[in-house]
């Protein structure tokens, strides 16, 4: 019987982490089950690399925006440039964008306003948003909520591991949470029960590789190929099959990146 397949729905092969063999590692991705992966363009002025990526490798997608944390380093981008880059077909998301207060909280203004661009950019053209959300929880359920009022989008929160709060907030406007290597750390039980509790219809499988190595490579250089173990522990987490559950996500895949849809 074949293995289950799953999707990495967001990692960075443009890093150059991959240089020297990303061919190498598209298809350890392959040969775990991982038919699919949506690179991620953090500033606009590499969106040419990235696209390059994807044009390249058959399973590979791509989105772009700018990182909450580069939001005060680049240009603003704006709605246009973001609508036009929508134009490719294999263009699927708006982002990363969102907000980091961890590091880089003095730009909080600047990372606001380049959010709000963003979700206007993703209502436009009907493609999810990807957020980064990190020490920002009230401002970012806040700014989620005003925007979702001024006209519906879709949108994933990715690598979620904020509040329980933020996590709900984002769940009741109809958006997903995005399980990475840090649900599959041994210490994650609070995050796990996060997870738990929502909808299995609204839970996506990422790496946001070369960061976050699930077990047993923390501390290592993550990879596409290794969304198949967090897989394996979302699966535990929602007292699921492994096929089932890499089933469901996909599915949960297709419905949100409708782009990249097989």
């Amino acid at each position: 019987m074949s293995q289950p397949t799953i999707v990495d729905s967001h990692c960075h092969l443009d890093f150059s982490d991959f240089d020297a063999e990303r061919p190498d590692v598209i298809q350890r991705a392959l040969d775990a089950g991982v038919e699919r992966m949506v690179t991620i363009c953090t500033r606009l002025r590499l969106e040419p690399q990235v696209r390059a990526i994807a044009e390249e490798f058959a399973p590979v997608y791509y989105a772009a925006g700018t990182h909450p944390m580069s939001a005060a380093e680049e240009p603003l981008a704006t709605f246009d440039e973001l609508v036009k880059l929508a134009e490719h077909p294999k263009f699927v998301g708006i982002g990363e964008t969102g907000l980091d207060y961890h590091y880089t909280a003095e730009s909080m203004g600047i990372q606001q306003e380049s959010l709000r661009v963003h979700i206007a950019a993703a209502r436009e053209t009907k493609l999810p948003l990807i957020i980064h959300a990190r020490a920002a929880d009230d401002d970012m359920a806040r700014i989620l909520a005003e925007e979702y009022a001024n006209g519906a989008y879709t949108c994933v929160m990715h690598c979620f591991s904020s509040s329980a709060e933020l996590g709900k907030a984002a769940l009741d406007l109809g958006f997903y949470l995005s399980m990475s290597g840090i649900a599959a750390f041994p210490k994650s039980k609070d995050l796990r029960d996060i997870f738990a509790s929502a909808p299995i219809d609204r839970v996506l499988v990422e790496t946001d590789s070369p960061y976050l190595a699930p077990p047993p490579h923390r501390g290592k250089r993550n990879e596409p190929a290794y969304s198949a173990l967090t897989a394996r522990v979302g699966a535990e987490t929602f007292g699921m099959d492994y096929a089932d559950f890499a089933r469901q996500t996909t599915e949960n895949f297709d419905r949100l990146f409708w782009k990249a849809a097989q």
